[in-house]
């Protein structure tokens, strides 16, 4: 390992992993990861901000080609077919997520790989093994750039755009000199802030489009000559020198090959920002234990990290069904009338009167035990004061999804059903089909369409 060169150290970890050298239970959880994705992406098909840009890509990109774009069922070349899933994957709020980073790896990385190992008439391992080379590199990075990149920065557009260059990298089988410079052209070109939240505006579906397909034409170019930087990340004009005051660079070799970041990620069971989920568990918990009603609570007080203040603190009064999951209140209120915040719950509630009543009675306050706990862990706690008189507090230590607290292989089939039932992009017949190859993937020879082609 070389220390003093952790961009290439990674690098090379990221373009010499075999699927012989992953163990067989990350594999397992890969395939988990990969089948909840494709549920997420399906879950996207209408909205509108995806169709957007699904039509920039009919505009743009190729009429056909081998690669699946999954809400259209139409083909089309790899980074077209990586932007549109990208975009979609992201849309319903369902997607996973890796704690210690604050990452959404499967956004960015499954919709790279799966679009050139279609492509490329790649196998199933190869897919399986450069989804892990994603993961793996994108939570390093998105680690490595730490706290203070994540209150300006969506680190899955930043540290996605990296994660895509080290999947498709892999499936390109590049050197661990054009890796590096694949990271190096990802590096130059990885963006997104936060302040599209206080507008409502639709930026979150291009920041993994363009992650996704950045890394790719990174990759690409790289496999090609291209060079880039090579110590992108942790240089003195890099990713963090411009993106965080806190980055730590041994955080992008941690237990290389021994620790696998993979099997860390966490499935979201709401269908909502993540950092509203600790709250809601735990509010649930308050809910069902004393058998309230919402009319029953007078008042909620959510224990957070600073994360969630950053994140959630300017959506005050959302405006639209995507705002609202970002809203705390909403989040809360949806829990409390329904005891779920689902896709139906906001889609036909999030500004339901009594909804809008219950987000006024929230508020949240920084926990020194949850904010120094987080991001490793995301505790959950609630302070819950009702209306006549009693104060009732919940704790969750480990949410719904997390890995000590995570989804059956039913459960996760189940959750892909209902979005791709909300997206209309799927037959519970064509679901089921899709489900028995993902979870023999490794056995394919050549990856094909996961559903059946448009007309």
């Amino acid at each position: 390992m070389n220390d003093d060169h952790p961009s290439a150290t990674l690098a090379a970890f990221a373009a010499k992993l075999r699927f012989e050298d992953i163990p067989a239970p990350v594999m397992r959880r890969a395939e988990d990861l990969l089948l909840d994705w494709f549920g997420s992406a399906l879950a996207g098909k209408t909205g509108r901000p995806v169709q957007a840009i699904e039509s920039f890509a009919r505009l743009m990109g190729p009429a056909e080609g081998k690669s699946e774009v999954l809400i259209s069922r139409r083909g089309t070349t790899p980074l077209f077919a990586a932007m549109v899933n990208a975009a979609s994957s992201h849309f319903a709020e369902q997607d996973d997520v890796h704690n210690g980073s604050v990452f959404h790896p499967a956004a960015v990385v499954f919709p790279a790989v799966l679009a050139v190992a279609q492509a490329t008439e790649a196998s199933g391992r190869d897919l399986l093994t450069a989804s892990v080379a994603g993961y793996e590199v994108g939570i390093r990075v998105g680690e490595f750039l730490g706290r203070s990149h994540y209150r300006i920065f969506h680190t899955t557009g930043t540290a996605g755009t990296v994660a895509a260059a080290a999947a498709v990298g892999r499936l390109l089988k590049l050197t661990p000199e054009q890796m590096l410079h694949a990271f190096g052209s990802a590096g130059t070109q990885a963006a997104g802030l936060w302040e599209f939240l206080r507008d409502a505006a639709d930026s979150k579906q291009l920041h993994t489009a363009k992650a996704a397909g950045d890394g790719l034409m990174s990759a690409y170019l790289a496999s090609d000559g291209f060079t880039g930087a090579r110590r992108i990340l942790e240089g003195k004009q890099g990713m963090a020198a411009g993106m965080s005051s806190d980055a730590d660079p041994a955080r992008l070799t941690d237990r290389l090959g021994e620790r696998w970041t993979l099997a860390e990620t966490s499935f979201k069971f709401h269908a909502s920002c993540r950092h509203t989920h600790p709250a809601a568990d735990a509010l649930l918990q308050v809910m069902t234990r004393h058998e309230l009603r919402t009319e029953q609570v007078a008042s909620v007080t959510a224990h957070v990290h600073q994360g969630a203040i950053d994140v959630l603190g300017p959506v005050v009064n959302p405006q639209t069904v995507h705002q609202a999951k970002f809203s705390m209140g909403t989040v809360l209120g949806l829990i409390a009338q329904f005891g779920s915040a689902g896709l139906q719950e906001f889609e036909t509630a999030y500004n339901d009167p009594r909804i809008a009543a219950f987000r006024k009675k929230v508020t949240m306050k920084l926990d020194g035990e949850v904010d120094t706990a987080y991001p490793a862990r995301w505790i959950g706690k609630v302070t819950v004061a009702t209306t006549d008189g009693r104060v009732l507090e919940g704790r969750v230590d480990e949410p719904k999804g997390d890995p000590g607290n995570t989804l059956s292989r039913d459960e996760l089939e189940q959750k892909a059903l209902r979005l791709a039932a909300f997206g209309a992009g799927a037959t519970a017949l064509e679901m089921r089909a899709a489900f028995e190859r993902i979870w023999h993937i490794a056995d394919e020879p050549v990856v094909g369409n996961l559903l059946p082609r448009g007309d």
